[in-house]
């Protein structure tokens, strides 16, 4: 518990920039995932436009310090490189 006046308003802004940091974490997490699946299923055209909403996500969160900005070009990355090897596949 905090104890002065400046605390209770660190835990008050700690609490909001925590709900609104989650929006951007989770919503750059779902488009992943989403994309993930997409790739893993074969669908070139459903997988590329869902890895271009995810790398969209991932900069967003990257731009607003949710994440950092290599993590999110790390992950873009990753992305990157698994649909072009899916699409070398198909």
């Amino acid at each position: 518990m905090p104890n002065t006046k400046s605390a209770e308003k660190r835990v008050r802004q700690a609490d909001r920039l925590y709900a609104r940091n989650r929006i951007y974490r989770a919503g750059a997490r779902t488009a992943v995932k989403k994309a993930r699946a997409l790739i893993e299923a074969g669908d070139p055209a459903a997988a590329t436009e869902a890895v271009n909403k995810a790398v969209k996500a991932l900069d967003k969160a990257a731009q607003k310090g949710v994440i950092h900005d290599n993590n999110a070009a790390r992950r873009k990355s990753r992305l990157m490189q698994a649909l072009h090897k899916a699409t070398a596949e198909a």
